[in-house]
């Protein structure tokens, strides 16, 4: 098959959260098939992070995210734009345009828009005209804003919400509608988006580890008892699960354990992050990083306590192929045959949470044995390759097993 990649956010070997599925959905699939991608990218991606994508690729194109839009463009998009305020946020000339000469000048069987943001180049392009479209949803957007909106009620959260909601359940989902597939990350995805609409045609296809690179080997042992979480923390549901995290359950299991670090990595700390930071010396704030896999190594419990949004957590398969056991809300842990007290603790308030933190910091039997239950999970159920497999079959139903 020839396969063109459309992203919101350009995949690298070194990325973290969702890019890294679709990274890792390119590599394995350039394997047997010809692919391609266009991506929303940094203005100066290094060297090492194009040439890592780029050997697997037919061709590469990156282009500039869409330009920030200022009050006066934000509100003529509200009253007039093409499509719905919340999906101008990504509306960029430029991506139809490159998009509709990498169509041109090559005979794509099928093109895959990884994130919703970036299906609408997908919608009704008739510079895709004979290529099968195939829409990735890693998350909802109208279910996602609509769960923001009732958790947030009427604060500056949930009011942003509620405008960002104007028009996007019906364009989203006549889009979802107009694709000859749409995936997802889990069932429980598959089964919200078809109680939003029935028609719709879907093919689950789960989030992957990578079993080899992440594993339990490089654990550290010099360090203090240290609680980690991981995200992209421009993506507002991480940056809620650390504020909240930080706020109500850090102080009950500093109480207990005095000489705990809470670790936080990944991209783009938010103000209110970086205050709680500079308030509580206990609090470590990376920022991007080049791997994650050191700070594994040196993360006795892993915590996701998200408590908005949807989808699939690579974080949590991650944590879990090193060798790191996870306590999780039951929206954190969505996808994974969890199951509480075996291969992960569960928990929804911050009171649970911290106590399942401190069962695991202070009962070591129980740490090794979840564990070893959640590595054993990733390595038989979600490694990159069998995902892929997955997704193949899938395309080849789409495009025809000729292909």
């Amino acid at each position: 098959m020839n396969i063109l990649f459309v992203v919101k956010e350009f995949p690298h070997s070194h990325v973290i959260g969702g890019p890294i599925i679709i990274y890792n959905r390119i590599k394995y699939l350039s394997a047997k098939h010809t692919v391609s991608c266009i991506a929303f990218a940094p203005l100066q991606p290094t060297e090492e992070q194009v040439d890592s994508l780029a050997m697997y690729c037919k061709e590469l194109r990156l282009i500039p995210p869409a330009a920030p839009r200022g009050a006066a463009r934000r509100a003529w998009d509200f009253c007039a734009g093409p499509v719905p305020p919340y999906f101008m946020l990504n509306y960029s000339k430029e991506m139809y345009k490159e998009l509709g000469q990498m169509a041109g000048s090559f005979s794509y069987d099928v093109a895959i828009s990884e994130y919703s943001m970036v299906a609408q180049y997908l919608y009704r392009n008739p510079d895709l005209a004979g290529v099968k479209r195939v829409m990735s949803v890693h998350e909802c957007y109208y279910l996602a804003r609509k769960k923001v909106l009732q958790f947030e009620g009427m604060s500056r959260e949930g009011l942003s919400a509620l405008m960002q909601l104007k028009g996007l359940k019906k364009f989203e989902f006549d889009m979802y509608a107009d694709a000859d597939k749409v995936l997802t990350l889990t069932p429980e995805g598959r089964d919200e988006l078809l109680a939003v609409r029935k028609d719709l045609d879907i093919a689950v296809v789960p989030h992957g580890v990578d079993v080899d690179s992440f594993t339990p080997g490089d654990r550290k042992t010099d360090h203090p008892p240290t609680v980690m979480f991981l995200g992209n923390f421009p993506h507002d549901p991480n940056r809620d699960a650390m504020v909240f995290f930080a706020r109500e359950a850090w102080p009950l299991v500093k109480k207990e354990v005095p000489d705990a670090r809470f670790l936080v990595v990944g991209r783009g700390p938010t103000p209110d992050m970086l205050e709680l930071a500079r308030q509580n010396p206990s609090i470590e704030i990376t920022g991007e990083v080049d791997s994650v896999r050191p700070y594994f190594a040196r993360a006795d419990v892993f915590v996701c306590p998200v408590r908005m949004g949807g989808g699939f957590r690579g974080k949590v398969l991650e944590a879990m192929a090193c060798g790191v056991p996870v306590v999780s809300t039951a929206l954190g842990a969505e996808g994974l045959p969890a199951s509480d007290g075996e291969n992960i603790l569960l928990a929804e308030t911050a009171p649970e949470i911290a106590r399942g933190v401190l069962r695991l910091l202070n009962d070591a039997s129980l740490h090794q044995s979840i564990a070893s239950a959640a590595r054993e999970l990733m390595v038989e159920h979600f490694s990159w390759q069998s995902g892929v497999r997955i997704l193949e079959g899938v395309l080849e139903q789409v495009v025809g097993p000729e292909k």
